[in-house]
């Protein structure tokens, strides 16, 4: 045992309400209901693995609430008045959890009329006086008040988040309370609690409370002062209300002396016996656990394999259209049962029926959709079906003498809503909760935890439906396709054209309709889709890969990244002179002046006027002008089509990027923000959008020239961390190619070996083909479009695809299994679970079923390479706050590539955290046959940084 002893105290009855809300509901082979159960198990296995890697404790108990009834309610009988009886169907996983706890060998403590703070707080104390350090898993504010720093004979207390992965110290109280922890009791006796019922005095929040406690000390002197403040509100309230005050402060106050019901000695940590748990996890049907534990590995394995054999049935089994499990019993969509609130009251009464709820829907109206600039109008919130309300909070015309329709004001509201949002103990549900985050952040709120109908549905359905990639995702059309209701549209309510209104200036009673009922029609959704997670076998890629990046994609928008103006505009006009050079040299070669943008009138020009040969009309009646068409004229002499290609590229990149990047530029901000769409693309890749950044030519000087304008503040550095060739090392993993793999091992250059495997040789020529096929060969790349790309004749192309099967057989073996699996099921997989569907696999439309059969080859390997970066950018801010590198900020995700802006002191330090997070970023849901190769490079502009 080690020579220091340090307990760990789990707050289970936070752990059992987080378990509850993250699975779906589940149940075990006797039909009782275990989803709780089942996540529990999987949060404490999790907590035990994180904490033995890291120091590991001596001693750990886990600490429950016994009964809804303590002391308090004895003092205060309204005491969690407002809370609601727990859920019909988590009511009986209550004694299981107990059992889960007691099947991991540790002890379960519970003491009637005790809660379970007191418990942990009479524990925390005893044990720091022995000398013991104490660390509180829990998130619950309550709790602050016993961090204690220690001394010479007394153990520190400190707390650990495992939600954000954060310990709680002294700093992070002051910087939550502005007081040290002894006077959190006072601040919290000030504010009051709606959760608990604890009075407080009402109108004073976080902030009246700590500023008081702060200028008197304590909360007797502050309400002992009140008498001689100047008249005004806050002095009527702390005066008449200082007795509510003085019985809140007894019953925040945490009772440190309770009878200690089991000796701390009995809390020593001894391995956990294999009998007693295997036997609970068989029992219940956790297989996968179970799986894991036969193993002998640390952490548990997908949550969706609770029944693997119904998972994969239903996937099988699923339309193309998706959903093939049943609606929930829900009425009708009744628009006339929302409310409007416009007072405090009405604010209050929906703040503790949402606490209540534990899961609500959340949805912000704004005076634009750029969330970065558009300002909040108003919040919608929802509770179940027809159960929602509307916030109007910045409501009326823009002229100074229109009138204002009632409502709260804003900064009243907010201060409101705060603790609801940010509260650990209830869901929030968005439809692209991404843009709310993204608002409300920008207003001093934060919305946690969170999950979104946008990210399950493409989770589940990605590439189903009939809109297409990054289509099929969107509330109305979810709407329409699972609910079967039309809710209503931006347009009926706020116009179209020279006739349309800013939503803040729709009356209240038609905003009322159209804002509760997208929170109400998200809700419903979320009811109907998030059960199909682990029917599925969706569970384990929203879970681990998607629902955690939300919040960190909607940071890196919220950080943006710096542009040179001047340089852009230097860029802008070169561009704009070499166009006009390039379009005079093209008028002189058609002998006519024409407009080189037009498709029809160049189309004219090149098959009509100077007669090239091979020039089709499509059902427009027009030649086809494609960049196709253009290269092919090129290669057969036309200067004029090698002209018209490098007029475009520089048309292109002065319109989508020198032009649109400085009109881009945030006025207040400095800098330029993208939006991330993560379900932009069908692989599971994110996309970049207003302004797209992740399509700037990469090898061209010209690209070189528009990435040198991405620039780092003064001081700081733009540091680039790129994966290298991770579609090709993942393929030689997936395809089990042992000469790739080996290749990888030794850090071998891959496109000489595979040189040398089809060709005998290595020189500049095989290398460069082995390179193009390669790629290619990945992309399910036909006979006529490797020949394209190699410039040689279809036979000679097929030959080297021959060939390279010839040396590499696991790659045809690969793409074999892969369309068979595709053809069957109508999906294909990522190592992570991630499924990408394809309706239109057996197709008898050649070209339909063609394409579907090239990104059906593709899309495992492409998918499986985003879903790798996104659990690195997840676990990358953690890992670089554990590491005190809080500067370092994350701004860009370009494929497979991470931009951060950091100082330049902090280079050396971060690259290796940077490195090891993206290097081990499969792990441990994926075991890797190759490693993962990374490439850094740092400079003051994105160009010289790579």
């Amino acid at each position: 045992m080690a020579d220091k002893q340090h307990l760990y105290l789990v707050d289970g009855s936070a752990y059992i309400f987080r378990a509850y809300h993250r699975l779906p509901p589940l149940t075990d082979p006797e039909g009782t209901p275990v989803g709780a159960v089942y996540g529990y198990t999987t949060m404490l296995w999790k907590l035990a693995e994180d904490l033995d890697k890291a120091e590991g404790p001596t001693h750990l108990a886990v600490i429950l609430d016994k009964s809804s009834h303590s002391f308090r309610n004895d003092i205060y009988p309204e005491y969690k008045a407002n809370r609601p009886p727990p859920p019909e169907d988590l009511v009986p996983q209550f004694p299981l959890i107990r059992d889960a706890t007691r099947a991991f060998s540790l002890e379960c403590i519970e003491e009637e009329g005790l809660e379970a703070d007191d418990l942990i707080a009479s524990y925390a104390r005893a044990a720091a006086a022995k000398g013991w350090d104490v660390t509180i898993v829990s998130s619950d504010k309550d709790l602050m008040q016993l961090i204690d720093s220690g001394s010479d004979s007394s153990g520190r207390i400190d707390m650990l988040d495992t939600m954000k992965n954060q310990r709680i110290s002294i700093p992070e109280v002051e910087e939550k309370f502005g007081v040290a922890p002894d006077l959190v009791g006072d601040v919290l006796a000030l504010m009051g609690d709606s959760v608990d019922n604890i009075p407080g005095i009402f109108g004073v929040g976080p902030k009246t409370a700590t500023k008081l406690i702060q200028e008197h000390g304590n909360l007797t002197a502050a309400l002992d002062a009140a008498a001689d403040m100047k008249k005004s509100k806050l002095k009527e309230r702390l005066l008449e209300h200082r007795e509510d005050a003085e019985m809140s402060r007894i019953l925040v106050t945490l009772k440190e002396d309770c009878d200690l019901p089991v000796p701390l000695e009995d809390f020593a940590l001894d391995g956990v016996p294999s009998e007693p748990l295997a036997d609970f996890l068989h029992k219940h049907g956790f297989t996968s656990l179970l799986r894991r534990l036969d193993a002998g590995t640390g952490s548990p394995d997908r949550a969706n394999d609770l029944n693997p054999a119904k998972a994969e049935t239903a996937g099988a089994a699923a339309s193309a259209k998706g959903n093939s499990q049943p609606l929930p019993d829900m009425p009708a969509v009744d628009r006339t049962s929302y409310e409007c609130v416009q007072t405090r009251d009405a604010l209050d009464r929906w703040i503790e029926k949402c606490l209540a709820a534990r899961v609500i829907a959340v949805d912000t109206e704004t005076s634009a959709l750029d969330a970065m600039q558009a300002d909040l109008v108003g919040i919608s919130l929802a509770t179940g079906p027809n159960e929602a309300c509307y916030i109007p909070l910045q409501h009326g015309g823009s002229d100074m003498f229109d009138e204002k329709p009632e409502q709260i004001a804003l900064d009243e509201a907010l201060a409101a809503l705060r603790p609801l949002l940010a509260s650990d103990a209830v869901l929030k549900i968005g439809q692209n909760i991404k843009y709310d985050l993204n608002v409300l952040a920008r207003y001093d709120v934060e919305v946690a935890p969170i999950d979104d109908t946008m990210i399950i549905s493409f989770a589940l359905d990605a590439g189903r439906g009939e809109s297409g990639i990054g289509g099929g995702h969107g509330m109305d059309e979810l709407s329409s396709r699972h609910l079967g209701h039309q809710p209503l549209s931006f347009k009926e309510v706020c116009g179209t054209g020279k006739k349309q209104i800013p939503f803040g200036e729709v009356p209240l009673d038609r905003a009322t309709e159209y804002a509760a009922e997208d929170a109400d029609v998200t809700w419903r959704l979320h009811k109907h889709l998030k059960p199909r997670l682990s029917i599925e076998g969706g569970t384990t890629i929203y879970e681990r890969v998607d629902r955690p990046l939300v919040p960190v994609v909607a940071m890196m928008e919220r950080n943006g990244i710096k542009v040179d103006r001047t340089q852009l505009a230097r860029l802008s006009e070169e561009f704009a002179t070499e166009m006009g050079k390039l379009e005079k040299q093209i008028h002189e070669d058609a002998g006519q002046e024409f407009t080189i943008g037009s498709p029809k009138q160049l189309g004219d020009i090149l098959f009509d006027k100077l007669g090239y040969k091979g020039g089709r009309k499509g059902k427009s009646g027009q030649y086809s002008t494609d960049q196709a068409v253009l290269e092919k004229l090129a290669g057969e002499g036309a200067e004029i089509a090698n002209k018209v290609l490098e007029w475009r590229q520089l048309s292109k990149l002065k319109s989508t990027y020198t032009d649109a990047l400085q009109a881009a530029i945030n006025p207040k901000t400095g800098r330029v923000h993208t939006s991330y769409s993560l379900v932009g693309a069908q692989t599971g890749r994110l996309s970049s959008t207003d302004p797209n950044l992740q399509n700037i030519p990469i090898r061209t000087a010209i690209g070189r020239q528009i990435r040198e304008a991405f620039v780092a503040e003064p001081g700081n550095v733009l540091l680039a961390a790129d994966y290298s060739q991770i579609e090709l090392r993942l393929a030689a993993h997936m395809a089990d190619v042992p000469s790739l793999k080996e290749a990888f091992e030794q850090g071998e250059d891959i496109h000489n070996r595979t040189a040398r495997e089809m060709y005998g040789e290595v020189n500049r020529d095989t290398r460069a083909q082995a390179k193009t096929i390669n790629f290619a060969i990945l992309y399910g790349i036909s006979r006529w479009g490797l020949a394209g790309r190699l410039g040689v004749e279809a036979d000679e192309a097929q030959a080297m695809i021959d060939r390279y099967f010839e040396r590499f057989p696991g790659i045809q073996r690969y793409i074999a299994e892969t369309l068979e699996t595709v053809r069957e099921r109508g999906y294909s997989e990522t190592l992570f679970g991630r499924k990408t569907w394809f309706p239109r696999i057996n197709s008898k439309n050649q070209a339909e079923r063609q394409g579907s059969e090239r990104a059906a080859i593709n899309a495992p390997i492409q998918g499986t390479s985003a879903d790798i970066i996104k659990r690195a950018m997840a676990r990358m801010m953690p890992a670089l706050h554990d590491a005190g590198l809080d500067k370092v900020r994350m701004l860009l995700q370009v494929h497979d590539e991470l931009v951060f802006e950091l100082p330049e002191g902090d280079v050396d330090k971060a690259k290796p955290v940077i490195e090891k997070i993206m290097a081990e970023a499969a792990r441990p849901a994926v075991q890797l046959d190759v490693p993962l190769g990374i490439e850094i490079g740092t400079g003051t502009s994105w160009d010289e940084a790579h």
